[in-house]
């Protein structure tokens, strides 16, 4: 039962929204739903908590988000732990894949491709918010972000996940369902992550940014997806350039563009996201994640992980 209503939510979401998937029907039910919210902020704002998994491999085009005029959709992938989740519908964790965590930008009106992967578990808080709103928290620092509002271009922002962040979404997800002013604890929190996002964005390497086709997207994900798989050794940029189709030049800035970091110093980071993930979750020593990530020199590892993540990697594999 407690299916049915997740999936008509996600239904009566979908259409207020300006995207009906009514005429889904056949993918909806590859979808299982654990965990689906709505808080209704209008006109400003609205935010979606949802936990999901996909049992085949779809996608399906998504038409332009039309509930708010000019606006970003901002969403927070994969960070939190549903400490409600019930292992009979999402299936044993051990089986599921989990993409790695990371914040999303996009503006409202951006017609889109929504890929769901088999096994992969989908964990997002999403905050559809008016760019003018917006606007008015920023401030005069609105003008460090212009390519954000700059919404007749299609773009598209990759940010790193902070443990600021991560631990601010793990806080609102598995708020009480009874919680107190509910429409103002949401809001609250809601701003709360965007200031912690944009402290984020303002540390960006500053570049000049240009529009992106969807294939520009795409190509840029290729690269990113091309050097995560490889985080023993930096492949060439030869080989990216090569995989990419397009010019060294245009790679390189359309790379920092979406992820806020250039080719090698995005390799180095996610790399040692990679290895806090082996030290805390697969509980490995710190000779072995080094070894396993390439390093031949512990000390050079042990420097580089600290310069990351702000501590030791021993002491961050004993922590709680």
């Amino acid at each position: 039962m407690t299916q049915e209503i997740n999936k008509r939510t996600m239904v009566q979401l979908a259409a207020k929204m300006g995207v009906p998937i009514t005429e889904k029907q056949k993918e909806l039910a590859l979808l299982k739903f654990h965990n689906i919210k709505i808080v209704d902020l209008l006109p400003q704002m609205m935010v979606m908590i949802r936990s999901l998994l996909s049992e085949k491999d779809f996608s399906y085009q998504r038409r332009p988000i039309t509930i708010i005029k000019s606006g970003l959709l901002i969403s927070f992938q994969n960070v939190f732990n549903d400490k409600n989740e019930d292992p009979g519908v999402m299936g044993p964790a051990s089986n599921l894949y989990r993409e790695r965590a990371h914040v999303r930008i996009v503006p409202l009106h951006l017609d889109s491709e929504v890929k769901f992967s088999k096994q992969t578990h989908i964990k997002q808080i999403t905050i559809l918010v008016e760019a003018d709103y917006l606007k008015q928290f920023l401030g005069t620092e609105k003008t460090k972000f212009t390519y954000l509002f700059h919404l007749e271009k299609t773009f598209w922002i990759d940010e790193f996940m902070s443990p600021e962040i991560a631990a601010l979404v793990d806080e609102v997800v598995n708020s009480s369902a009874d919680v107190s002013l509910p429409e103002f604890y949401f809001r609250l929190k809601s701003l709360e992550l965007l200031y912690l996002l944009f402290k984020n964005l303002s540390q960006r390497e500053a570049i000049s940014h240009q529009h992106m086709t969807i294939r520009d997207i795409e190509t840029i994900y290729r690269v990113r997806n091309a050097i995560a798989a490889s985080l023993d050794k930096p492949l060439p940029v030869k080989e990216l350039v090569q995989l990419s189709g397009i010019n060294e030049l245009k790679l390189r800035k359309l790379f920092t563009q979406v992820f806020g970091k250039g080719l090698y110093p995005y390799f180095q980071h996610i790399r040692m996201q990679e290895a806090a993930r082996l030290l805390k979750e697969e509980r490995l020593s710190v000779s072995e994640t080094g070894y396993r990530l390439g390093f031949t020199n512990l000390s050079h590892f042990g420097r580089l992980f600290e310069e990351h993540m702000g501590t030791k990697p021993k002491k961050w594999s004993s922590k709680t």
